[in-house]
């Protein structure tokens, strides 16, 4: 099979368009044949090996699965022992480590059939950032309806579904992005978007029930200050710590803050289930949710696809179609 394969951490140069074997299924796993994958800032992040302290859990020198992507959008073509509630020919979606290729393993209870209506490009552009902010606005965030929610990062993967969900849930949204993006913003929900450069949104009077903030680099006191008195804070990622740490430091901050107040400071890491993909399609199948769906590239332009991500020209996802 055809795959993007790197040897070693490092810039787009480490990447390399290969013929690899095909793998095969486990118990408990499927084998996809790949449609459309998925491209958010987590590839880059495994792609260079940064920051360092995660390379325990992707290899210290290079990455253990060399076939680069997550997201994955396909139609299920064998089966591992032991798995009953897939079958050969389903359409599905959701996350198979080594997705930039024509083939790609899967544990099943990684998977949902793909929801009515959409394709696989689509399908490919929602799981790990619509599962991570529905984990940030649902089951960290709290939000309900009425609560006003600032998402700084809403241009991005995650923060478009995190804009579109707390919508959804009947919140007023407020967005963070560029001046540029402001419109696309606007288009999934939210009532306004701030424009980073020109605003800055903690000297503003405004209070807010939610703050959620993607790969942000505001000082957590700061942000703290625009939360209502039982408000919370809910940090995903971070893109400002350096190489050694990445912000870990500035997430577990928030978190001994949080002991010292009313209001709740902290982080999560995003887990993947069966169960959250099937609340994403269920979102998507009534119309509170669409797949954000900025360029749609070829398997080999996933180099020109990464630089696009990291120079911020990506309004949403960026998604590799790998197969018709």
């Amino acid at each position: 099979m055809t795959a993007v394969v790197q040897q070693g951490y490092g810039s787009t140069d480490v990447l390399r368009v290969e013929r690899i074997s095909t793998p095969e299924p486990a118990e408990g796993q499927v084998l996809v044949r790949v449609h459309a994958a998925g491209l958010d800032r987590g590839v880059w992040h495994i792609m260079a090996g940064l920051p360092y302290i995660v390379r325990p859990m992707f290899g210290m020198t290079s990455p253990r699965q060399p076939v680069l992507g997550v997201d994955v959008a396909g139609v299920v073509v064998s089966l591992g022992a032991d798995v009953t509630d897939l079958a050969v020919g389903d359409a599905v979606f959701g996350t198979a480590d080594g997705s930039f290729a024509e083939y790609a393993v899967a544990d099943a209870g990684k998977l949902a059939r793909i929801p009515a209506g959409i394709g696989f490009d689509e399908a490919a552009a929602i799981p790990v950032s619509g599962l991570t902010a529905l984990e940030a606005v649902r089951e960290h965030g709290l939000v309900e309806p009425g609560h006003r929610v600032l998402v700084i990062g809403a241009s991005g993967g995650v923060g478009g579904y995190a804009v579109q969900i707390a919508a959804a849930l009947g919140a007023e949204v407020v967005g963070v992005a560029s001046a540029a993006k402001a419109d696309f913003v606007r288009s999934l929900g939210a009532v306004r978007c701030l424009d980073y450069a020109t605003s800055d949104v903690t000297a503003l009077p405004e209070r807010y029930d939610v703050v959620i903030d993607i790969n942000g680099r505001l000082p957590i006191g700061r942000l703290e200050r625009i939360l209502t008195p039982a408000g919370a804070l809910v940090i995903v990622g971070g893109e400002n710590g350096g190489a050694l740490t990445g912000g870990i430091e500035r997430q577990f901050g928030a978190r001994i803050r949080s002991a010292f107040t009313r209001r709740r400071l902290g982080f999560f890491i995003s887990s993947e289930s069966r169960a959250g993909l099937h609340e994403l399609a269920g979102l998507v199948e009534s119309g509170a949710v669409r797949a954000t769906v900025d360029t749609v590239r070829p398997l080999s332009a996933v180099r020109e696809a990464i630089d696009d991500l990291l120079a911020g020209r990506i309004r949403g996802k960026a998604v590799i179609h790998v197969t018709d």
